[in-house]
């Protein structure tokens, strides 16, 4: 591939200038990328193991392998307990260790709390425990990961079942374009959260199940701006004169009127996404959603909800909830502008 293949396009550079003339959709992006970022390395932000051990001249790394307290002059061949008082003098008579910014993993349960759980904030729990004595920072970091990741995903892949489902409605139309349209209709219809309350009397809902199970009915929401543009476009010129020199139907679709429908789909797809996260910590909230003991800031409400003398569980969880869904909807409308072509830069 040469250099000019890649070079941007007028349009695309004057789609970019008017994001990063947005300076609230610009700052929030970066600032969203660097928390995301951040939480995809949570292992080594937050765990209850050093992510480095140097013991009698050999270095270790615990967060990628697991090895035996006799590997460092212990009684047991279980794995090590790094936070135990008696394996840390041991090591730390021919070694040293590097522990994470926050000695906690999301699933860590404190037992030396002053205090009965929730403890309050303290030099050890930035922002408490909740009342199962687990670091309230460490579940914030690993539930915004997992939050992001859901709702990254199930955007994802909403976005290219609704897509090509519009495309070929907007693209026939006729008797498929009304088949699928009544489809819809009842489709919408079936009531989703009560679904999910028969799926968690049955078993156990997780990562993969509430993704399968909301995609069902989250694809629903891109078909309706994608058909609406196919249906205006498949009757112009170039299209009829792509038919008339043989051209197949799928590269019509795909080559020449989904880059015009993509900009509606585009500037759709971060409001989606605000909504995925939205729904996981719904049903996390509820209790139908993620197992328990996950990583979940609606579980993190819940609690909080459960604990009114222990504030600080339903704060955390609130300021996350917000900071995330602010940086995000800050994002949609710096996209939305950018695709807008009535929008000027100032």
């Amino acid at each position: 591939m040469n250099v000019a293949s890649i070079r941007l396009t007028p349009l695309t550079r004057r789609r970019l200038h008017r994001f990063r003339a947005n300076r609230r959709g610009w700052w929030s992006l970066w600032i969203f990328v660097i928390l995301f970022i951040a939480t995809l390395l949570a292992e080594v932000i937050a765990n209850d193991k050093p992510f480095l051990v140097y013991f009698k001249g050999d270095v270790y790394f615990p967060i990628v392998k697991a090895y035996s307290e006799t590997t460092f002059g212990g009684d047991f061949l279980t794995e090590a307990d790094y936070r135990s008082p008696y394996l840390s003098e041991l090591i730390e008579r021919d070694g040293w260790t590097v522990w994470p910014i926050v000695r906690y993993h999301h699933r860590t349960v404190a037992w030396d709390l002053p205090v009965p759980a929730p403890a309050p904030p303290d030099r050890n729990h930035w922002l408490g425990t909740d009342d199962q004595a687990r670091d309230v920072l460490a579940r914030v970091i690993y539930g915004f990961r997992i939050s992001v990741l859901f709702g990254f995903a199930l955007t994802f892949i909403s976005a290219v079942i609704g897509v090509s489902a519009g495309a070929v409605q907007g693209y026939f139309g006729g008797w498929i374009d009304l088949i699928f349209q009544r489809f819809i209709e009842i489709w919408s219809g079936l009531p989703t959260l009560y679904l999910l309350i028969i799926l968690a009397s049955v078993v156990e809902p997780n990562f993969w199940w509430l993704l399968g199970l909301l995609l069902l009915f989250s694809w629903m929401g891109f078909v309706g701006v994608v058909r609406a543009e196919f249906l205006r476009a498949r009757n112009f010129e170039y299209v009829r004169a792509a038919q008339a020199l043989g051209v197949s139907n799928l590269a019509i679709m795909f080559r020449h009127l989904l880059p015009n429908a993509m900009v509606a789909t585009i500037t759709f797809i971060p409001f989606t996404l605000a909504g995925s996260v939205t729904v996981l910590t719904s049903l996390d909230f509820l209790g139908i959603g993620l197992p328990p003991g996950s990583a979940s800031l609606g579980e993190l409400l819940a609690q909080g909800k459960a604990n009114l003398q222990a504030p600080w569980l339903g704060l955390a969880g609130f300021f996350t909830i917000a900071l995330m869904l602010t940086l995000l909807i800050l994002i949609s409308e710096a996209v939305r502008d950018a695709f807008d072509p009535r929008k000027q830069i100032n």
